[in-house]
Formats: C-alpha cells, structure tokens, sequence
C-alpha cells in the first residue's frame, strides 16, 4: 500500500498581511498530481488543514476543490483536526463524506473506532488522534491528565483495545514530540514545555503520521515522522526543503520512505546588502517575484527604503536594518525608545534623517510646538 503523507496545509494563511492562497493552490495541484502520478492509495493530512478555526470562504472552497479532485481519483483521503482548526466545524457532514471516502477524524471521543483499507497482503488500520489539550482529553476520556505527554498517553491508552493484532497499523497524530526542531510559524501548544510528548508512546504502530512542526524530520524511529508544512510560512524556514512523504507499506510494515519534493510558486528567501547592490541585482533577478526579508548593511538613514525596494522586488515584506543599528548603538534598543518623550523620539528622527542634530533654534521651536499640542489636546478633552 502506498500512503501519502501530508500535514500543516494552513489553507487560508497570510503572511504579513499578504494572502498566500494562490501559492498554496500551486503545491496543492502538486500534491493532486502527486497521488495520481505515484499510484498512490491513500492521502493523509495530519492537521491544520486550515489556518484559523473559522477559516475564510476561499479556503473553503480551495480545501473542497482539492478534496473532490482526489476523490475523482478514487483515492481515499483521511485527516485529522490539528491545533489551528476547528474541529467540530472541520467534522461536518463526516459521517455523509466517509461514505465517498473522504475520513475526518477530528473526534476525541470517537478515536478508537479506526479507518481499515485493504491491499493484497490484507487490512491496514487508521487511528487518528486529533489535537486535544490536557483539559479537553480529562474531560472527554474521563482520565487524569495535566500535561500534553500525559493526555497522550491516555489517548493510546484508550484506543490500544481496537488495535488488531497482527494488523499493521498507522497512527495519525498532531502533536510536539520532545526533541523537535520547531520553526517561528507554529503556534505553541502550550506554556513552559509542558506541550513536548514522548515518541515512545507511539512505538506500537508500524507508522506515525505527525503534524504540527513545520520542518520535515523523524524522531524515535525512521516510521515516526513529520512530513512538515506544504510552504515556508517564515523566514526562519527558508533553508528547508518542503516536500510530501511516500510510505510504502509492505506485508511486514514499512518497507521504504520517500521524501517527494514541492516547488513553490514564490520561495521565500533573506537578502544582504547595501541598497544600491540589491537594487543592481533585482534588475537582472529571474526570481524576483519571491518574498522577500531584506537585510540593509547600509549605515545611513534612507528615505522610502520599502519603496525603492518594491520597484525592483515587488514582494519585499519585511525589513532589518543591522547597518544603521552598529552605526547608531541608540538605535538597538528600538523599544527603548517607546519610553522616551515626543522631543527626544522627535530629536532622533531628525537626526537619522538629516545627518546632524537640532539646533538651539530648532529644539525651541520644537518644544513649543508640542507644548501648544499638549495644551490644545487637554482643552478638547476639558471641553
């Protein structure tokens, strides 16, 4: 049998205020063609299959369009309700869907009934674990559980029973194992660590599907693995290679995984430099289009910085200026400068701006200025 598995999809998602939708449509097609292309015989999404618990229409609409072109392939999809979702809203119609093979198991109190395909060598079975913290798992197992490992360990605890014996088995879970490497896009599960679990509670099963970390990695074993987020959703994950996992499941477990890769639409990438050379190299980019974090080296104040950048990389969202901060040690503690009043914050404007402090003159006319503002300000608020 062979299982695709997939995790963290977010659909719906912006970064820094942009929509990534349409990139998310483009490794999603990929992710169609991929079940086609490798016979593949089941897909699994391990959670977060939206981005927030009320997820807006296009999203929706994007996560029905692929589902039902998988479902034309006849191929059938399982997935699981991961800390970004909505899991009630995520289950409607689950027991209409099942029917056309489409498998949400986003209930807590349903995890040990299990999805059973079959391929030549017989039945593989499907648990499915969703994301529930300590308190829901108390409540709905009715077990003692104050920490993320200990919930998980009540929640195998419970579906152990179901597991056939000599049946392999494959558990789909979206969890923080302890020990793995975490990127700035994943939402904490909880405070102090107290989210980590053991993989040793997932030793009993030939293969663990896992989500909810965004780099692909393994932990424990070879079979108990994330397959990671369908796109870079920070710039903390620009070096990492997304891509989808292929398990092939043999008469024993299993025999072989592969790491399909998934080429973005637009990567995401930092640059570095003084203005004047990244401008120069935008001109001639053939990924110009990428998102972008620039880093100016460039120790000077630069008027519409955004804008000049945005002329030649059009997808600039963020920028750090470690240049003008070595050059002006005041301006490291850029919080700092919260604490301030509006003469000194006012002060340093003008300074970054025009290279040499206020005069005599100037710092006068400043402070009277915001002195009549003050006054103007408290009579309207008298009044």
């Amino acid at each position: 049998m062979k299982i695709l598995h997939t995790s963290d999809w977010h659909i719906g998602r912006q970064f820094h205020n942009v929509s990534l939708l349409e990139d998310q449509r483009h490794v999603l097609d990929q992710i169609v063609n991929i079940t086609r292309q490798q016979n593949v015989d089941v897909l699994l999404i391990a959670g977060d299959i939206y981005d927030r618990s009320v997820p807006p229409s296009q999203a929706v609409a994007l996560l029905d369009n692929v589902i039902s072109s998988i479902n034309q392939l006849k191929i059938p999809v399982i997935m699981i309700s991961g800390n970004h979702d909505g899991a009630a809203r995520l289950s409607f119609a689950s027991s209409q869907l099942a029917q056309a093979g489409v498998h949400i198991l986003a209930d807590l109190e349903q995890i040990s009934r299990p999805v059973t395909l079959k391929d030549k060598h017989g039945d593989v079975v499907f648990f499915g674990v969703p994301y529930a913290d300590p308190v829901s798992v108390r409540h709905v197992l009715g077990v003692e559980a104050s920490t993320h490992d200990e919930a998980m360990a009540q929640a195998i605890a419970s579906l152990k029973p179901s597991m056939p014996k000599d049946t392999r088995t494959v558990l789909l879970s979206h969890c923080f194992i302890d020990g793995g490497e975490e990127s700035e896009s994943e939402r904490p599960l909880s405070i102090g660590g107290a989210e980590r679990v053991s993989y040793k509670h997932f030793a009993p099963f030939d293969y663990v599907a896992l989500g909810h970390l965004h780099g692909r990695q393994y932990k424990g074993a070879n079979t108990i693995r994330y397959s990671g987020s369908i796109l870079k959703y920070s710039f903390s994950e620009e070096k990492q290679i997304k891509s989808v996992t292929l398990v092939d499941m043999g008469e024993q477990g299993v025999d072989e995984v592969t790491q399909v890769p998934l080429l973005p639409l637009r990567d995401m990438r930092t640059i570095t430099g003084e203005l004047t050379g990244i401008l120069e190299q935008g001109r001639h980019d053939l990924k110009k289009d990428d998102y972008l974090q620039i880093r100016l080296t460039d120790k000077h104040a630069i008027l519409d910085v955004m804008g000049k950048l945005r002329a030649v990389y059009p997808n600039v969202l963020h920028i750090e200026r470690p240049g003008l901060m070595a050059a002006n040690p005041q301006q490291s503690a850029r919080r700092e400068q919260l604490k301030k009043g509006e003469f000194s914050m006012f002060s340093d404007f003008f300074e970054q701006v025009n290279g040499e402090p206020l005069t005599k003159e100037q710092q006068s006319y400043v402070s009277q200025t915001l002195s009549d503002l003050h006054e103007k300000d408290l009579l309207q608020k008298v009044l």
